[in-house]
């Protein structure tokens, strides 16, 4: 059974690298590092074929790239470097900050990217609750209501904005139980995805595949570690 680590970003920034963020030159060393040591970056569609059982097997040393929340650096940094290094990248967006967020990417950006080829967007529900507080706020059919619209609400926009299919979900902060995985396979997506910090295999739930954050506080050490198949605590 392969073993495949799939790595998740967020936010590029050369100057203040925040919680949940690097520098575009951190970046690009990851991805030197990557290239130099024979690591292969598949697409995570390849990956989710394999983890359904519909690909019998991928590349020796497969890793995934994923960014979260749709940040405008993956548009000014993240995507010259994807080019340079002509990696496939999946990106995670919800579609309540896009073209309004000033920190956000529009539309017409995300679909510059998509035109790349190298860049496919998928779902991060609509507006990045954190469904556990959210759940404590409301009655139990205001809840389900509210998750039914965040789960459906995104895919269809990005669907209609985009012009491509929606099947796979990040959570928001990571946070999932069973009752979310089930609304979210009763929404369309077929595979979701957590910051569980190891590596994704045939033996977890579909709707429960696990991510490693990859973040400025981690050592290059800690990186090799992580694409090497350990997994170890990244938040």
């Amino acid at each position: 059974m392969i073993n495949i680590p799939i790595l998740c970003y967020h936010n590029l920034n050369p100057t203040v690298p925040g919680s949940m963020s690097m520098t575009p030159q951190k970046f690009e060393a990851q991805l030197k590092w990557l290239k130099d040591g024979g690591f292969i970056v598949i697409p995570l569609k390849e990956a989710v074929e394999y983890l359904q059982g519909r690909r019998a097997s991928l590349p020796d040393k497969s890793v995934v790239i994923t960014a979260d929340d749709g940040w405008k650096s993956v548009y000014t940094y993240m995507l010259p470097l994807v080019q340079k290094y002509n990696i496939p990248v999946t990106l995670f967006i919800y579609p309540q900050t896009i073209s309004e967020g000033k920190h956000a990417m529009t539309w017409a950006e995300l679909k510059e990217l998509q035109q790349t080829g190298l860049f496919d967007i998928q779902g991060h529900t609509y507006s990045h609750p954190n469904f556990k507080q959210t759940k404590r706020r409301m009655s139990t059919a205001g809840y389900q209501a509210f998750v039914q619209v965040e789960l459906v609400r995104s895919k269809k926009i990005l669907e209609e904005k985009l012009g491509s299919q929606i099947t796979l979900l990040a959570w928001p902060f990571g946070i999932y139980d069973d009752y979310l995985e089930q609304a979210a396979a009763r929404a369309g997506y077929m595979m979701a995805f957590s910051i569980d910090a190891r590596t994704a295999n045939r033996r977890y739930r579909p709707m429960a595949q696990p991510r490693f954050m990859i973040v400025a506080g981690q050592s290059m050490q800690t990186f090799a570690a992580i694409v090497s198949g350990a997994n170890i605590k990244t938040r």
